[in-house]
C-alpha cells in the first residue's frame, strides 16, 4: 500500500502528463503482479463493490475521531471529499504496517460476508495502521469513488512503456469483462493469446468536436459524412456462435437489449460492428427519451420491448469473418459493411447507418441544419482513407454538432461544489416563469469561469433566504442562459420537462428576472424538438 500511496502522491503533485506517465511506469516495473493487476483495474473503472454506506462511514469516523457527527458533516462541504475529510479528522495511527494494496482490497471484499459490527471493527483496525495518504486511498476504495486524475489512456501508455508492448495492443487486452478475480496479471498482460476471450470488444475510436470552418478540412471528396445519432454507442460482437453487446463505457449490456440475440441468424460468425443503439419506429429513430427507460434495466418487460424496440445503426465494421478490419481504410471498410448489411431483411436488428451524399461543404451545412428532424445531434465527418484507431485522436474523425438549444432562466437555489471548488457555490437550480410563479426545471454546475463562480459565491452568502442542509435558497435576481442538447417530457420533474446535458452558457447581466423565459416557452421547444 505504501508503494501505491507513493504513486498517488507523485501523480497528485503534478499536472504534467509526462511525469504522471513516468510515475505509473515505475510502479508497473517494481510492484508485485497482484498489485499491478489491481492498479490496472482501479484506473480502468473496475473498483471493488462497496460494502459500507457513506452514512455508516461518516458515523464510524466521527466515533473513532471522538468528534460529534455534525462537525464532520460541516467539515465535509469545506474539504469537498468525504474520503479526505475522514482521513483528516482521524487520530494518528498507533502502529505501522507494510501490507500490500491487494491485501487491503481483500479486506474490503471480505466485508460483504460479515455483520455490521465486524465491518466497523475491521475498518477501525485498518485506520489504526495506515498513514494519512494510505487512509485517504483506503477510504476512496470503501466509498467506491476512486478517481484520482489519471485516465485509462494515460495508464495504458505507462503500462506500454513498462512492458515494452504496443499501446494499441494493450488497449485491446484491457477491454472486455475481466476483473482481478477472473484473471491474473500474466494472463491479462503477458500472455501471447490475449484475444482468447470471444466477448472482448475493440477500443473505441472517438472524435473531436469541430470548432473551425468545415472547409479547412480540405476537399469534401476526401470525407464521409453521416448522422451523429442520439443513442448509445456500442459494439455488437458475434463470435463462437454467441453475441455480446458492449457500451462505449466498457459495460456489457447484452441482457438489456435482447433484440440483438437474433443477429446470429443474419450475420456471419467473426463479425464486430460499431454503431449506435437507437429505438426504432420502423422508419427512423424515435428520440433519446424513448431509449432512456431501457438504459438501466437488466430485465426488460414485454410492454417496453414493444413500445421501445431497438436496432443498431451500424457505421463501421471492425471485424469480418474473424479478420481485424481496423487497419483497412474507411472507404473500403464501408463497402464491405454495406455489402454485409444492405441485403438483410427488414426484421433484422441491424441496419447500415446511411452515408450522407453532398456535393460541397455548403450543401452539407444545409443538411446538418436538419439534424434534429432526423433525431440526430449533428453530423460525423470521417476521412475516407483513415484506419480505425483507438481513443480520441485529432485529424481523421470530427463531430460537427448542431448549436445547442438555449433558454434564459432564474437561479433560485445554490449549493457548494466539491474538490477544488468546495469553497465556492457552483451547483445551481434554475427556474422559469409559470404565470407569477417560478417553476424549477433543471440544475447546472458548469460553463462559468472561476472568477464568475467567485462573484456568485459572494452574492449567495449575502442573499440567502433559507437553508435546506447544504442547499441555499437565494433571491431570484440573476438570469443565466442555459444551453442544452435535448429536451424531453419527464413526470419526475415539477415542470414536466427534463433537459439533456444542461450547462450555463453565460450570465445574463443584461436581463432582469422578469425577462426570463416561461414554462410555455419550454413546452413549445418540447413540441418542436422532443
Amino acid at each position: 500500500m505504501k508503494e501505491f500511496a507513493a504513486l498517488f502522491t507523485a501523480i497528485d503533485q503534478t499536472t504534467k502528463t509526462t511525469l504522471k506517465t513516468k510515475a505509473l511506469a515505475a510502479f508497473f516495473e517494481t510492484a508485485s503482479d497482484p498489485d499491478k493487476l489491481w492498479c490496472i483495474a482501479l484506473f480502468s473503472g473496475r473498483r471493488p463493490k462497496r460494502a459500507v454506506t457513506t452514512t455508516q462511514l461518516r458515523a464510524w469516523a466521527a466515533e473513532q475521531a471522538g468528534v460529534p457527527l455534525w462537525l464532520l458533516e460541516d467539515s465535509y462541504p469545506i474539504v469537498g471529499d468525504l474520503a479526505e475529510t475522514i482521513a483528516l479528522i482521524l487520530p494518528p495511527a498507533s502502529r505501522q504496517s507494510d501490507l500490500s494494496l491487494t491485501h487491503w482490497i481483500e479486506v474490503l471484499r471480505g466485508l460483504h460476508d460479515v455483520d455490521e459490527e465486524t465491518r466497523k471493527e475491521r475498518i477501525f483496525d485498518a485506520w489504526d495502521q495506515l498513514d494519512p495518504t494510505e487512509r485517504f486511498l483506503f477510504n476512496k476504495l470503501i466509498t467506491g469513488g476512486f478517481r484520482i486524475g489519471v485516465s485509462q489512456k494515460l495508464m495504458t501508455r505507462a503500462l506500454a512503456q513498462a512492458t515494452q508492448q504496443d499501446e494499441a495492443v494493450l488497449a485491446h487486452k484491457l477491454m472486455g469483462g475481466w476483473t482481478p478475480e477472473t484473471t491474473t496479471y500474466h494472463d491479462l498482460i503477458e500472455a501471447d493469446d490475449a484475444s482468447a476471450d470471444e466477448s472482448r470488444p475493440y477500443p473505441f475510436y472517438l472524435a473531436y468536436q469541430l470548432e473551425g470552418d468545415v472547409a479547412e478540412l480540405g476537399s469534401h471528396k476526401d470525407w464521409q459524412a453521416e448522422w451523429k445519432w442520439d443513442g448509445i454507442r456500442g459494439q455488437l460482437i458475434l463470435r463462437g456462435g454467441s453475441h455480446h453487446l458492449w457500451s462505449r463505457g466498457e459495460e456489457l449490456i447484452t441482457d438489456r437489449f435482447p433484440e440483438f440475440a437474433r443477429a446470429v441468424d443474419f450475420l456471419p460468425d467473426g463479425t464486430v460492428l460499431d454503431g449506435e443503439i437507437v429505438t426504432w419506429d420502423g422508419q427512423q429513430p424515435m428520440g433519446f427519451s424513448t431509449l432512456q427507460p431501457r438504459i438501466g434495466r437488466k430485465i426488460v418487460p414485454k410492454k417496453l420491448l414493444r413500445d421501445a424496440p431497438v436496432i443498431m445503426l451500424a457505421y463501421d465494421l471492425l471485424e469480418h469473418r474473424g479478420q481485424d478490419m481496423r487497419p483497412v481504410p474507411l472507404g473500403d471498410r464501408r463497402k464491405v459493411l454495406e455489402t454485409l448489411l444492405t441485403t438483410l431483411p427488414d426484421d433484422a436488428p441491424v441496419r447500415p447507418s446511411p452515408a450522407i451524399r453532398f456535393d460541397d461543404w455548403k450543401m452539407l451545412a444545409d443538411v446538418r441544419s436538419q439534424a434534429r428532424e432526423e433525431k440526430a445531434e449533428g453530423i460525423m465527418l470521417k476521412r475516407l482513407d483513415a484506419p480505425y484507431k483507438s481513443g480520441r485522436k485529432k485529424g481523421d474523425w470530427w463531430k460537427w454538432k448542431l448549436d445547442p438549444l438555449t433558454i434564459d432562466a432564474v437561479m433560485i437555489y445554490a449549493q457548494q461544489g466539491h474538490g477544488r471548488r468546495a469553497t465556492l457555490f457552483t451547483d445551481y437550480t434554475f427556474a422559469v416563469w409559470n404565470g407569477n410563479d417560478l417553476v424549477p426545471f433543471t440544475k447546472a454546475y458548469s460553463g462559468l469561469t472561476d472568477a464568475e463562480f467567485g462573484q456568485i459565491t459572494a452574492w449567495v452568502r449575502k442573499n440567502t433566504l433559507q437553508r435546506f442542509g447544504p442547499v441555499r435558497q437565494v433571491r431570484p435576481e440573476h438570469v443565466f442562459e442555459i444551453a442544452f442538447e435535448g429536451i424531453q417530457a419527464s413526470p419526475r420533474h415539477k415542470s414536466g420537462i427534463a433537459l439533456r446535458f444542461p450547462r450555463m452558457a453565460r450570465w445574463r447581466h443584461d436581463k432582469s428576472a422578469q425577462e426570463a423565459n416561461t414554462l410555455d416557452d419550454l413546452k413549445a421547444m418540447l413540441d418542436q424538438y422532443g
